[in-house]
């Protein structure tokens, strides 16, 4: 299967970010869905089932290392993609321990994030 019909949910709560993060995947024939919090993401997680998630860690609410914890306890099956605006290699190292597929840092081109994304 190409990229039609692949569900991404993006996790994001600056509302720009995640608009240009959204787009981008549309425009390379995503599905995409949207969630500004932790809370939301878990939620929508049963709902729409998602293969992949690009997961902001500074999040209201819960936040995206909590996320990405709780996710893995249930499956393994979602790629996730921590999205982030710490560079620290801390950071990096906890979100690839609790599972994240890969680790991305802000600012970010939306075009590496679409190639990473195909490559997983």
């Amino acid at each position: 299967m190409g990229e039609e019909g692949i569900k991404v949910l993006v996790v994001e709560d600056e509302a720009s970010i995640r608009k240009f993060i959204a787009i981008n995947l549309d425009r390379n024939g995503f599905k995409v869905f949207e969630a500004d919090s932790g809370e939301k993401a878990m939620k929508m997680l049963k709902t729409c089932k998602p293969q992949i998630i690009v997961l902001d860690v500074m999040l209201p609410g819960i936040d995206g290392f909590e996320v990405c914890r709780r996710i893995r306890q249930d499956t393994q099956d979602i790629i996730i993609i921590m999205l982030t605006a710490r560079t620290q290699d801390m950071d990096k190292i906890m979100g690839l321990e609790l599972g994240a597929d890969d680790y991305m840092v802000k600012p970010f081109n939306p075009l590496e994030l679409v190639a990473r994304i195909r490559t997983i």
